[in-house]
């Protein structure tokens, strides 16, 4: 192979570095290969990561939609004038904090090369101050217990990353609201040493009374 041609490949392969492996094959694909089995190899490096790529969309997807649940949950808690001084900042608090979840899922499903799910029609129990944060509650639990299913499923580094610093957040505001509720510190403690996560099928049913039809 000439010089010049080398270190053009080197030079696109460089280039391609940041996008992973997808790119990388491409590349390789596109520049020519040595032999037959390179080439083979490079197409299916990039079907492989296409499968994990796609995989990764539907699940930063469905922690889009929960993500979609609870920041509308807030907002809506929020303007029931149910709560007041200190309560109300939570609320708030959290709610801005699921709303920034919603932004950083939806670029993320983007940089991937998917489409974000579509943000779903809500019904939720407001009726007074107590069912609220009993539903709170209820939903940070469940999305921190949703984070941690999906843990071992992704591939991409980023957003596991991304994945276990949200997991994180929503076991805090888990926390929070076990003591707003009056159980105490002792009540925002977990109940063993070491979370249990839970499957699509577990959290999903859970979820669906909060989706309008």
């Amino acid at each position: 192979m000439p010089e010049q041609e080398t270190v053009a490949r080197r030079r696109f392969l460089k280039m391609a570095g940041g996008g992973g492996v997808a790119s990388a094959a491409l590349v390789l694909a596109a520049c020519g290969s040595d032999n037959k089995n390179a080439t083979t190899s490079a197409a299916a490096a990039g079907a492989d990561t296409t499968a994990t790529m796609n995989g990764d969309i539907a699940i930063v997807n469905y922690a889009l939609t929960l993500e979609y649940l609870e920041a509308e949950f807030y907002k809506q808690a929020a303007a029931t004038g149910f709560f007041k001084g200190a309560q109300l900042d939570l609320i708030k608090t959290i709610g801005e904090h699921e709303r920034q979840h919603v932004n950083a899922l939806t670029m993320a499903v983007k940089q991937l090369g998917g489409t974000p799910a579509m943000k779903p029609a809500t019904k939720f129990p407001l009726s007074d101050a107590k069912t609220i944060v009993k539903t709170a509650q209820a939903v940070e639990n469940l999305g921190a217990a949703a984070y941690l299913g999906q843990a071992p499923r992704i591939k991409n580094k980023d957003i596991l990353a991304a994945a276990l610093s949200i997991h994180s957040v929503e076991a805090r505001h888990a926390a929070a609201l076990n003591q707003l509720i009056g159980k105490g510190f002792k009540g925002s403690l977990p109940d063993g040493a070491f979370a249990v996560g839970m499957s699509m099928d577990q959290v999903l049913p859970q979820v669906k009374p909060f989706i309008a039809s």
